[in-house]
């Protein structure tokens, strides 16, 4: 999991927090950037908020991608005793039924307010690709060293836990698209399907990508009231007797079906079954991977508790945790396991879940942060974006919006009119000091401008674009309009509006406003 389930970063930029990129004000872009780039680091080193969902952060997320991380550790560590255990077994195809699900769908949830946005884009790229590549690397170092086969890097075969994090790429950067379409779930469910029946190169990446889609897809139809029932005790009540009958199933399942069948790594040719088949046990494991997935998540507290904080750096164990993995299977640790039966196997879960935590303390994070959760460099934003983006907002053009440049000069194409009075769209009518006009800008107290998208002035070259055709200013070092309008505004006297929002100055410009 990464940017979006595993990161607080990961879900930044329109995901769980709502803010669309980093809050400076003035300055340049590489300052007040690398500003915010330090308190957000500094609040994933300090873990979470320090009570409810404060700043943003939800404890029920968190705690829920935490506890999932935990599963994966202990997942991989069981991975290298399955086929030894047939009680180990039942349990790995238990876990595989409902923890990779959830982890898909947890992503598609946070990706719900993911557009395509710059910014989004942005974190995107820092975030999962710039990681993906990492330990790409970093993974064909360990089998070098560990393994002694030839160092080589093949992002195109994704090693170990990489494979999700392409996934997450692609899954986030369709999900506009899923928008588009009628019933996404049904069409994602049967190119899933349809996955299974087709010749994929033998690589688990692209496979897993495409069976595992129906769950990230429905993860983005998801609205927090669907969630809400599953935060009840009565949802606990009937979470735990789901779960045990599931044990009992996996139990059955164990000796019949291979692991391949919940790994979704394979299609029906490697799996060696008929098409009907096929499809009877997809369609099972999508029923039983819905139930399961809801039992999972109505386990999980929705309120503070003391691995919370972890939920909001689970990208650091997810990824680290494969090195040390590697590192126990090559010196013999899991034979070590399967000699020493069940009570072996319960310590090795048992200090997997504590390794999870171990990867994701605030020590680990202060010294591989730049490898996990890497910043965007400033030299690589666009020129236009890094222009829009100077004063913290991103340009654009609206009803409503005033845009301003911050060269002192200006030009407004639309009328605005009488003097003291005047309404219309895209028009300020001033009265008495203030300002309104529907739909576009409105105003309160002294005269200072406010409104749904109105850029208050706050330093030189605080938003550039246009608003609604109607009037373009541009704005001193104050942040307050200067200079005269086409057509449109003509202020005289002294030629600016006091600091504190009162307009200075007397003097009249055909089909204009005189400033009082």
């Amino acid at each position: 999991m990464a940017a979006g389930v595993l990161s607080d970063a990961g879900v930044r930029g329109g995901d769980e927090t709502r803010d669309g990129g980093p809050q400076t004000r003035g300055g340049a872009e590489t300052h007040g950037g690398a500003r915010e780039e330090g308190r957000a680091r500094g609040r994933r080193l300090d873990g979470a908020s320090a009570s409810g969902r404060q700043g943003g952060r939800d404890p029920f997320l968190d705690n829920a991608r935490f506890l999932l991380v935990v599963l994966v550790v202990i997942g991989h560590n069981w991975a290298p005793v399955v086929d030894a255990m047939p009680g180990v077994k039942a349990a790995y195809l238990l876990l595989y039924a409902f923890h990779l699900p959830a982890l898909a769908l947890l992503c598609g949830y946070c990706s719900r307010h993911f557009t395509g946005r710059p910014d989004q884009v942005r974190r995107l790229l820092s975030h999962v690709l710039v990681p993906y590549l990492v330990f790409e690397a970093a993974y064909a170092a360990v089998d070098t060293l560990v393994w002694e086969r030839p160092f080589a890097v093949t992002p195109t075969r994704p090693a170990f836990v990489c494979w999700f994090l392409a996934a997450l790429f692609v899954w986030r950067l369709t999900a506009p698209l899923w928008r588009a379409v009628r019933w996404p779930v049904v069409l994602a469910a049967l190119v899933s399907l349809a996955a299974g029946f087709t010749d994929l190169g033998g690589e688990p990446a692209l496979p897993r990508l495409l069976m595992l889609w129906p769950w990230f897809v429905l993860g983005l139809r998801l609205r927090p009231e669907h969630l809400r029932p599953l935060r009840h005790r009565a949802a606990r009540r009937w979470a735990l007797p789901v779960m045990a009958a599931a044990a009992v199933g996996a139990w059955w399942a164990a000796p019949r079906y291979s692991t391949d069948w919940v790994l979704m790594a394979a299609g029906r040719a490697e799996l060696g079954a008929d098409p009907l088949l096929y499809l009877e046990v997809r369609l099972v494991l999508f029923a039983a991977g819905a139930v399961l997935v809801a039992a999972f998540l109505a386990l999980v507290p929705a309120h503070r508790t003391g691995l919370t904080a972890l939920g909001a750096c689970a990208l650091y164990p997810f990824l680290l945790h494969g090195p040390i993995v590697a590192a126990v299977e090559r010196t013999g640790g899991y034979e070590a396991v399967v000699t020493g039966g069940l009570l072996a196997v319960v310590g090795t879960t048992v200090l997997a879940a504590g390794l999870a935590v171990l990867l994701g303390v605030p020590h680990v994070r202060r010294v591989l942060w730049p490898l996990v959760e890497p910043p965007f460099p400033a030299w690589l934003r666009g020129r236009g974006d890094r222009a829009a983006t100077t004063g913290g907002k991103d340009a654009g053009t609206a009803a409503g919006v005033v845009a301003a440049t911050g060269d002192g000069s200006g030009t407004g194409p639309g009328p605005v009119p009488g003097p003291g009075t005047g309404a219309g769209p895209g028009a300020v009518a001033p009265t008495g000091g203030e300002a309104a006009a529907a739909g576009t800008v409105s105003g309160t107290g002294t005269g200072f401008a406010t409104g749904t998208g109105f850029a208050a002035g706050a330093g030189a070259g605080f938003r550039t674009g246009t608003w609604n055709g109607v009037e373009a200013e541009t704005r001193n070092g104050n942040g307050f309009p200067t200079g005269t309008g086409t057509g449109a505004k003509a202020r005289a006297g002294n030629g600016f509006q006091a600091g504190n929002g009162f307009r200075a100055g007397t003097g009249t410009a055909p089909g204009s406003v005189a400033a009082r």
